[in-house]
């Protein structure tokens, strides 16, 4: 049981930082191509996976 336990938190924290990294990626890009940009697809990206990273240690981070 504790297999299955470590597998879905693993799972869990890849979809925590996908999700992230498309979601502002996505949203980056549109806002590229709706002002004319080129900056924001990557800011979108760098903002998603810190925010991704955010959540796993405020969910999973643990104090010794």
């Amino acid at each position: 049981m504790e297999e299955r336990r470590g597998l879905d938190e693993g799972l869990r924290c890849v979809s925590y930082l996908l999700s992230g990294v498309l979601l502002y990626g996505g949203a980056g890009w549109l806002l590229d191509q709706w002002l004319g940009t080129a900056f924001l697809l990557p800011l979108g990206i760098v903002l998603g996976a810190a925010g991704g990273v955010y959540l796993i240690h405020k969910r999973y981070g643990r104090t010794a």
